[in-house]
């Protein structure tokens, strides 16, 4: 990851304040609906975030043109043990 961190991090940032504000409502003993849909849109805002990261290893480590195919087979593996564990 490079060209793309500083908006990578700035999602990053963003959930962290969802996820603040999950901690918020629960301390609160907001109703379950409100942390519900909190829970739902940080849920929502991590899996966009994993599509842009998995997105750009393809790109970088498995689809390249100037990689090997030793570099593309293991870029490739690399992506499959990190889906599987999600998976889970």
């Amino acid at each position: 990851m490079n060209e793309g961190n500083d908006e990578l991090l700035k999602r990053v940032r963003r959930i962290a304040g969802q996820v603040a504000a999950i901690e918020k409502a629960l301390t609160a003993n907001a109703d379950c609906t409100t942390t519900l849909h909190l829970v739902a849109a940080t849920r929502g805002a991590i899996n966009g975030l994993m599509d842009e990261i998995i997105e750009e290893h393809v790109r970088d480590h498995v689809a390249d043109p100037d990689l090997t195919a030793a570099e593309r087979a293991a870029g490739a593996e690399e992506l499959i043990a990190v889906i599987r564990r999600y998976a889970k």
